[in-house]
This record gives C-alpha cells, sequence and structure tokens, in this order.
C-alpha cells in the first residue's frame, strides 16, 4: 500500500513539472540566467577574511614550523594582501585604511621581514606575536573589537603542509 502511495506522489510530481511552461520553467530563484553579473564589489568583512585572515594564519604555520622560504612568500602575500584592502576600501568609518594598516602592523611587518631572513624563530615568534596585537588593535578602532585573531594552533589547511622540505 505504501508502495502504491509513493508511486502516485510521484507520478503527480512528474505531472505538475510537465505542465509547467518553458518560460515558468527557466525562471530561477537566484534571478534572471542571462543577466550580466553585477560587478564584484566585496566589503571590508570579506576582503579581511579571504586575504588578510589566511596569510595571516599561513604566515605564523610557516614560521612555527621554521619554513623560511613559505614564511617569506606569505609575508609577501600579506603585504599584498593589505595593498589590495586599501585600494578596494580606501576609508573605514571616516579613517582612512591605509593609515589603519600602517600604524597597526607597519612596524611587526618590518620585524618578521628582519627574522625570517635571519631565519631567527624567537624574532620572529616576538614579530608575529605583535602583528598579531596590531590586528586586534586595528578591530578596536573600528569597533570591531569582538573580532579577536591569535596565533594559530593548529592548520585550517589540511592540504598544504608547512614542515620545510629538507
Amino acid at each position: 500500500m505504501r508502495r502504491f502511495v509513493f508511486l502516485l506522489i510521484a507520478l503527480a510530481a512528474c505531472a505538475m513539472v510537465a505542465g509547467r511552461s518553458d518560460a515558468a520553467f527557466a525562471e530561477s530563484q537566484f534571478g534572471d540566467a542571462n543577466a550580466e553579473p553585477a560587478p564584484f564589489n566585496p566589503q571590508m568583512a570579506a576582503l579581511m577574511s579571504m586575504l588578510i585572515q589566511p596569510r595571516h594564519a599561513k604566515l605564523g604555520l610557516a614560521g612555527k614550523a621554521e619554513n623560511w622560504p613559505l614564511a617569506a612568500y606569505m609575508l609577501k602575500e600579506l603585504r599584498q594582501g593589505f595593498a589590495v584592502v586599501s585600494k578596494a576600501v580606501p576609508r573605514w568609518k571616516g579613517l582612512p585604511v591605509p593609515d589603519l594598516f600602517e600604524a597597526a602592523v607597519g612596524h611587526p611587518i618590518t620585524v618578521l621581514d628582519a627574522a625570517i631572513k635571519l631565519q631567527y624563530r624567537s624574532q620572529f615568534d616576538e614579530g608575529y606575536e605583535r602583528l598579531t596585537v596590531g590586528c586586534n588593535a586595528c578591530h578596536g578602532t573600528t569597533d570591531h573589537s569582538f573580532v579577536v585573531i591569535k596565533v594559530p594552533d593548529a592548520s585550517a589547511f589540511p592540504n598544504q603542509e608547512f614542515v620545510p622540505k629538507r
């Protein structure tokens, strides 16, 4: 009996779909499939989540593993991420974003650069901690103190090796 009821429901659903016009069927909850896409204009939070936070984490994991070539690369990527965000969002809550970034992370990035070049782990750890504190200070300046960044204690990137090849 259950199979018969299920079969009737399935046949009714098929009949409903077959009875729809092509125009009605082509309509989508996502809008017109032939429309021009809107320009990509991410907001500050999206840019920080896409460009800054993963690079911050990867930089920390590379330094912890003493993978200095990867750390140098991630520091370069982090700098470029800050430049992209500064161009995309020149002002945030009335404040110039490049100035916010420079005040928050300028000096720690210089310390990190030197530590990576010298392959000096304790200086790297100190610079990375200062970078992280700078990130959180910037969040506080922009009324986002609830966004707390920390030194990663585990990798969120299971498909990437951080230990250097020897």
